[in-house]
């Protein structure tokens, strides 16, 4: 279990769209929830989305079924890995996020600072 049901920060019903629509409503730099990903994947069952600098993020967060726990991105020598995805949420309230916007090549970096509900 990911530990997501319970949480403020998770929008359960909610999908990209109505989750980017709330994100630039708050208009605040590190708001953020988790959604359902749009494509039924187990591999990558949801989605962290982070509005920062005028812009909406989606992060992909994976399972990596072999050690069952949970990672953000592409999968990368090194990376972090969780065990509930309210881990990755409590580490990145306190530790910045890496966002890498692939269009423009940026990085950015931000903390999940406000928790936005979809409504």
């Amino acid at each position: 279990d990911a530990g997501v049901h319970s949480k403020a920060w998770y929008a359960a019903t909610c999908d990209r769209k109505m989750a980017e629509d709330a994100l630039y409503r708050s208009n605040k730099d590190g708001s953020f929830l988790i959604r359902k990903s749009s494509g039924q994947d187990s591999r990558q069952p949801y989605t962290l989305v982070v509005f920062y600098n005028r812009r909406v993020y989606n992060v992909p967060i994976r399972f990596i079924e072999s050690t069952r726990q949970y990672a953000l991105g592409r999968e990368k020598s090194g990376e972090e890995r969780f065990d509930s995805v309210a881990e990755i949420v409590e580490n990145h309230q306190r530790t910045s996020l890496v966002l890498i916007d692939s269009q423009n090549n940026t990085k950015d970096s931000t903390k999940l600072k406000h928790i936005v509900r979809v409504s």
